[in-house]
């Protein structure tokens, strides 16, 4: 009788196990039935924000539901992925921007995640464009006036970037050591915190993404970089940091200084076929004519990588990310 209860009891429990499994699918398949929230990292009005509405109204459309943005500014873009792996189910309806900070942050500081485990990388999407910009009618008309200055000054030279622990910071620290100078580094919220101060004069260089060119060629910015290999179209009179800093390019190549890619992830543990939906839609994102010219008019083009690429991407910028940071000083304290 004992042996008969435990096999029904095993049957019962099979049977419940095979019916939640099912369940589980059917909603994979199903998905999405609602809304998809995407916590945007950075703040209204910037590069990463715009360009993350123009491709969730686009994959809203494919998707069949609206694809609905909330900002969660903070962290040096960590708040926003490190909420949602927190807080979020696997069901694909919250997801998140990604940016390179949470690989880097985790390995600078103590964090609530972990980024080898904690997330599903379902799709990259794009990468920043960086550069240096200072007051059109200040004291810097070049970068050697900027290495000058803080060579006859050491840490009088102050420059803004969007936080501890972001692409920005991170390159504008091995760039100053390359150069052999010391600089003062000012976090800020983002993009238009940074160019107030610059122009205010609080700062004395912006170090972000092109969200300044409108100030540039609004004559009240002036470029003194672009972070790459190749000139700008936009900018093709600003000299880039391997024609200014050669060191950079003969010490081989520094992810974080050349450009800065990101994407979308979810918590860890999302169904396959809902990945494949959200890929799906983004990487038709990338390829939409509105979404390219918003792309185009902050520098930017299509980097798309399939979840798989991104998952490896990802885990291989720990390894590279440890290394920039260990030769910076900027690792985390045991």
């Amino acid at each position: 009788m004992h042996f008969r209860r435990t096999v029904v009891w095993g049957l019962a429990a099979a049977a419940a196990a095979s019916s939640v499994l099912l369940s589980s699918n059917a909603q994979a398949q199903d998905f999405p039935v609602k809304p998809v929230t995407l916590l945007v990292a950075f703040p209204a009005g910037g590069a990463g924000d715009v360009v993350m509405r123009a491709m969730a109204e686009v994959a809203g459309k494919k998707l069949g539901q609206p694809v609905v943005v909330e900002n969660r500014v903070g962290a040096s873009g960590t708040l926003a992925p490190a909420t949602m792996a927190a807080t979020a189910k696997p069901d694909g309806y919250t997801i998140s921007q990604t940016v390179l900070p949470v690989v880097r942050v985790a390995l600078m500081q103590k964090v609530t995640y972990d980024p080898a485990r904690d997330f599903t990388y379902i799709a990259n999407l794009t990468a920043y464009t960086f550069g240096i910009v200072a007051k059109a009618d200040g004291p810097f008309k070049s970068w050697s006036d900027v290495v000058k200055y803080a060579k006859d000054n050491p840490g009088k030279v102050t420059y803004a970037s969007p936080g501890v622990g972001t692409s920005l910071h991170v390159g504008m620290e091995e760039l100053t050591a390359r150069e052999k100078i010391k600089v003062t580094h000012v976090p800020m919220k983002g993009a238009g915190e940074s160019s107030a101060a610059v122009l205010g004069d609080h700062v004395m260089l912006q170090v972000d993404a092109t969200n300044w060119r409108p100030l540039v060629e609004a004559g009240k910015l002036r470029p003194l970089m672009v972070w790459g290999q190749v000139r700008l179209k936009s900018l093709p009179d600003v000299p880039t940091l391997t024609e200014l800093v050669p060191s950079i390019k003969e010490g081989g190549e520094i992810p974080a200084m050349f450009e800065s890619p990101f994407g979308i992830s979810g918590p860890k543990g999302m169904p396959a076929a809902v990945v494949k939906k959200l890929q799906d839609a983004f990487e038709a994102a990338t390829k939409d004519e509105g979404v390219l010219a918003t792309l185009a008019k902050y520098d930017m083009t299509p980097k798309f990588m399939t979840s798989e690429q991104y998952t490896k991407f990802m885990l291989d910028a720990i390894k590279v990310e440890q290394g920039t940071l260990e030769r910076v000083g900027l690792t985390k304290k045991d």
